[in-house]
């Protein structure tokens, strides 16, 4: 059976942040995204909705599946961590594009 994998970008509040994006499987999109058509979340607000461990969990997932930029095809979402200020400018949570 394939595997289903979708595209995330990590945005966080570093000065060096590098935007790295992560592969991960479509259950864990969803736990991450659960909204029809959501693209963007915040790491506080998965945290609050599914708890510390499912993070835990989840980000060991993640981090283990960087991709470089020239490999994606698509970026399927956005995660910002420490960022809540970015909030005003995605009160839906979709990120709309032309």
């Amino acid at each position: 059976m394939r595997r289903v994998m979708k595209n995330i970008q990590i945005i966080d509040g570093a000065d060096n942040c590098t935007y790295d994006i992560y592969e991960v499987l479509d259950k864990d999109f969803d736990l991450i995204f659960p909204n029809p058509k959501q693209n963007i979340e915040f790491i506080e607000d998965v945290v609050s909705r599914v708890g510390e461990q499912k993070i835990e969990d989840l980000n060991t997932r993640i981090w283990n599946n960087r991709i470089l930029k020239e490999k994606v095809n698509g970026i399927h979402g956005t995660l910002f961590y420490q960022l809540l200020s970015k909030k005003k400018c995605y009160p839906t949570k979709i990120d709309l594009q032309d």
